[in-house]
């Protein structure tokens, strides 16, 4: 019985190996003609895609085929040789299908619409703005122009023609079932990653190192940066929106882990390249003259963050996030110390002579300038400034952007009252002081500043610039009206005007006159309002006084020899004089 038992046992084991060669070589002959097929497909040089949708059809079929028997040749207990020869021709067919997929990619890609790369042309449009202003300007253009409400679904464009789209599917699938998706995803990262290269090249972000950057001359950074305040919101709402939504597409089978690490594979140097500039920035010197452009590139950055978090939502992209963040906070950091840097520069911005003309100086309308610009970006300014002081409420009834600005004119009439004092005429003292501060209570009253300021400042300032007119006048017409007192012209106990005393004062009143003349017509009231508010002021109190005197005493002196020579004027002369006051050297003689 056992000897009949051994005798079955190994017949079967022989009828199996009989039936498993018997396989194999069925196999064999078929891998044969399948390696054959590949081969002739691959000698062809043009793309299988491009001859006919019914032979790529084939060619998938065969590679499936292939598959099939590698997976069959696997679970043989004689394999080895012939499994060898089944992974070549599947190697080699991968490769060509590879070879497929990266040809579909780039044949069928499809560049961004002439619409949403308009920002080009905006660039030279701007006019000449604040970044390009020193102390001695006051042309001041803050922020850039740019549209920061269209969100990203808006601008979501075919990068890929939607023709090609499946078969790039089919293609995907084949590989990864055949075990080679690692070839399929770098293949495919590196083809998406030369095309978002081109894509920052007719955005004209330039690849340059942070220490290129810093080299850069002013006028090219702030050229760059407005380039790139556009080109970041183009890049990231159009053409990564778009990136993300291609490879959701192509790879929408498979995880959504897998399809986030390609994306992330694709952006993430491109992303840097952005970020490289910001990173520049932060590291450079604090220039006030740079604040705008960084206030630009801060508020830019902050705008799309919320659309960068949507596009890398998961671990593998939380370094793209990160990344933004650090940058934002770093470009903060440069926004506060160059605020603070333009204050000590209002300080330290000294003169040894004073401003001819006694009007509004460069300095005023820079700085005037300079803080009506920033009204403009008072939610950020009042966010990061806030930080600095480690407030998150309003201390004193004042918001963190209030205090500061406030501070700001405050440092700058203290540099105009030093500024001041360089003139040796007490009345252009208060000249200088009044023009100064009447330009910067109209800069306020006039712009987004007035709710930064307030009303309580607005009424105090014109107080100050009041009574610097009042100073003003007291200094330079006082001294005439005394002149034309009435004390001591009659003697005592006589009931008639001295003649001597009345010449004197006739003649001291002339020389005083033309002296402020001759000296108050190169003077400057630049504010029209302010001008004719001072000349009615002084008519009022000289011509009048002039009347009344001339009118008491002028008869006294007919009979005198030269009577012209001490009564030269009559009011209406005096009046057309003072209409050339306050104008600038320029109305000299216009009425006279």
């Amino acid at each position: 019985m056992a000897d009949c038992a051994s005798v079955v046992g190994v017949q079967v084991t022989n009828q199996k190996l009989l039936t498993e060669e018997g396989e194999l070589a069925e196999i064999e002959a078929r891998l044969g003609i399948l390696h054959e097929k590949v081969v002739n497909f691959d000698s062809d040089q043009s793309m299988i895609w491009d001859r006919d949708p019914e032979e790529a059809s084939e060619f998938l079929q065969v590679i499936d085929e292939i598959r099939q028997l590698v997976d069959r040749l696997i679970t043989s207990s004689l394999y080895n040789k012939l499994l060898c020869y089944a992974d070549s021709t599947l190697q080699m067919a991968m490769s060509r299908l590879e070879d497929e997929f990266v040809h579909l990619l780039r044949q069928y890609k499809q560049p961004l619409e002439p619409e949403h790369m308009s920002f080009r042309s905006v660039e030279d449009e701007l006019s000449e703005d604040f970044s390009y202003s020193s102390f001695e300007e006051e042309a001041i253009q803050g922020r850039s122009q740019h549209d920061s409400s269209r969100k990203s679904e808006d601008f979501v464009v075919d990068l890929i023609h939607p023709d090609v789209l499946c078969d790039l599917r089919s293609i995907a699938e084949t590989m990864f079932v055949s075990k080679y998706d690692k070839e399929c995803c770098q293949a495919y990262i590196s083809v998406r990653k030369d095309a978002l290269d081109e894509c920052l090249s007719v955005l004209r972000i330039e690849k340059l190192s942070i220490e290129e950057v810093l080299q850069l001359e002013w006028a090219s950074l702030n050229s760059m940066i407005k380039r790139w305040n556009r080109a970041l919101k183009v890049f990231v709402r159009v053409y990564l929106s778009s990136e993300s939504r291609l490879c959701d597409l192509i790879f929408a089978e498979f995880s959504v882990s897998l399809r986030q690490t390609c994306f992330v594979e694709i952006c993430k140097s491109s992303i840097m390249q952005f970020l490289n500039l910001g990173e520049a920035i932060a590291v450079g010197p604090l220039k006030p003259e740079k604040l705008f452009r960084i206030l630009d590139m801060y508020e830019g950055l902050a705008d799309l963050l919320t659309d960068i978090e949507l596009l890398f939502p998961n671990e593998s992209g939380s370094f793209v996030v990160n990344e933004c963040n650090e940058i934002l906070s770093r470009l903060g950091e440069y926004v506060r110390g160059t605020f603070f840097a333009f204050k000590n520069a209002i300080r330290q911005n000294t003169s040894t002579t004073g401003f001819a003309g006694g009007g509004v100086h460069p300095l005023t309308k820079y700085v005037m300038n300079y803080i009506k610009a920033l009204a403009d970006y008072s939610v950020t300014m009042n966010m990061l400034l806030g930080e600095e002081n480690g407030l998150q409420e309003e201390a004193n009834g004042l918001s963190p952007m209030t205090t500061n600005l406030q501070s700001v004119t405050s440092i700058l009439e203290s540099n105009l009252t030093d500024r001041s004092m360089l003139y040796v005429d007490a009345a252009l003292q208060s000249l200088f002081l009044m023009n100064n501060i009447c330009y910067m209570v109209q800069k306020v009253k006039d712009s987004d500043l007035q709710p930064i300021f307030g009303d309580n400042w607005i009424r105090s300032h014109n107080r100050k610039f009041t009574q610097h007119a009042t100073n003003y006048e007291r200094a330079s017409w006082n001294p005439v009206l005394l002149f034309l007192k009435d004390e001591g012209i009659i003697n005592h106990g006589c009931s008639t005007p001295s003649k001597t005393v009345l010449k004197e004062r006739f003649k001291r009143f002339n020389q005083a006159f033309e002296e402020i003349y001759r000296t108050q017509i190169n003077w400057s009231v630049p504010y029209v309002d302010l001008r004719e508010d001072l000349r009615i002021s002084i008519s009022l109190k000289v011509l009048q006084a002039y009347r009344t005197f001339i009118g008491r005493y002028a008869s006294h002196l007919d009979a005198v020899r030269h009577r012209e020579h001490y009564i030269k004027y009559y009011p209406e002369d005096l009046e057309l004089a003072l209409l050339d006051l306050f104008e600038g050297s320029s109305s000299r003689g216009r009425r006279r």
